[in-house]
This record gives structure tokens, C-alpha cells and sequence, in this order.
């Protein structure tokens, strides 16, 4: 979509861009989200169950009390013509109906991978395979990870050549927004398309 400017109000109609933040529970969907808005994210956090907080201890990851159960909302504004829109997916399998909602129109996903639980990646990673869209993967790098080559971790998702692996901090906005541009220029590559001159 283009941006469209009306003389009569001289009112800009920025082009929007759709990226979905996916992968398995307690990945750091939400951490990502709103560590690279601006503006405060819209979350649907509701308290854990039993079941949830039986997860968390299984796997050793810090206890969560919430858990994202419909979507997170977050905007990046790269200029007058131009924002990007984040949706977080849920993580839990009783909430993936949501996903197909979600996906519509999206230019690409960012999978977050968690190495100790690299399973949880699997539905993310089919799903965004078998609907064509062009998808990342970020290795979030927080405290506490599994170390593991990127040869590696391609063979253990099944992950097709081109497809982009990179490191990230989910805490932190720089890293999070280079994530975001891996993604933008993969997705471009894909396309044939030059980002000269588009801004960082």
C-alpha cells in the first residue's frame, strides 16, 4: 500500500508494514515487542495456570506469572510515509486459531528460538513455511541460554539455507531493531528489491 496525501487537509497516509514476532512460550515474544516500540505495547497478559507454571519449572526457565493469550501490539515510525506494525502471537497451542488473523497481510516473521527449548519452535517454523511468508530466526541470547552453532541450530529446525539466523537480546531495543532489519532485508532480497538509501 502507498502512502497517500490529501491536498485538501494535507493529511499523510503512511504505508504500513505488518511483522509478526512468533515462537514457543516464554520465547520473549512480548519482552521484544516492547522493547523496540515507541509507543507503550498493547498486552494481552492473563495470570498463568497450573498447567503453564508447570512448564516453566520442567524447563528451568525464570517463573513467568503471565502469558500472552490473544496478541501484543507494538509501532516503529521509520518516517512520515512509513511505520511498522508488531504483532506478538501466542505461544500457547489452545490460542493458535488466532494465527491466521494475525498473519493476514504480514510482509515476514521474526521466530524467537530459545536454545533449551528448541522444540517449541517447530509449529512456528511450519506454519510460516507451509503460507510462503518470509521468516527469520532469532536466537534470543538472554541469561541462562544454551550455546549452539548456527549449523546446528539450522539442522535441529530443518531450516532451508537461505533462510536468516541471527543473535539477539530481546531486552534490548538496538539489538531488537537489528532483528527487525535482518528480516526487512531478507524479505527484499526475496523480492529483487534494493534498500539503498532507506533509512536505519
Amino acid at each position: 500500500m502507498d502512502s497517500v496525501r490529501y491536498d485538501e487537509q494535507s493529511v499523510t497516509v503512511p504505508t504500513a508494514l505488518k511483522i509478526l514476532i512468533a515462537g514457543g512460550f516464554g520465547a520473549g515474544k512480548t519482552t521484544l515487542v516492547g522493547s523496540v516500540s515507541e509507543v507503550r505495547p498493547l498486552q494481552t497478559e492473563e495470570v498463568l495456570t497450573g498447567l503453564g507454571l508447570d512448564v516453566d519449572d520442567t524447563f528451568g526457565v525464570e517463573q513467568k506469572g503471565t502469558t500472552t493469550v490473544a496478541m501484543d501490539f507494538g509501532r516503529i515510525t521509520i518516517s512520515e510515509d512509513l511505520q511498522i506494525y508488531l504483532f506478538g502471537t501466542p505461544g500457547q497451542d489452545r490460542f493458535w486459531f488466532l494465527w491466521d488473523e494475525l498473519a493476514f497481510g504480514a510482509l515476514g516473521a521474526v521466530v524467537l528460538a530459545d536454545t533449551r527449548r528448541l522444540a517449541d519452535c517447530f509449529p512456528s517454523v511450519d506454519y510460516f513455511e507451509q503460507r510462503g511468508t518470509p521468516f527469520v530466526v532469532a536466537v534470543n541470547m538472554f541469561e541462562g541460554h544454551k550455546e549452539i552453532t548456527e549449523a546446528a541450530l539450522r539442522t535441529a529446525l530443518d531450516l532451508d539455507p537461505e533462510v536468516p539466523i541471527v543473535l539477539c537480546d530481546a531486552r534490548d531495543r538496538r539489538s531488537g531493531k537489528s532483528v527487525l532489519i535482518a528480516l526487512v532485508e531478507y524479505v527484499a532480497e526475496r523480492r529483487g528489491l534494493s534498500l539503498a538509501g532507506a533509512p536505519s
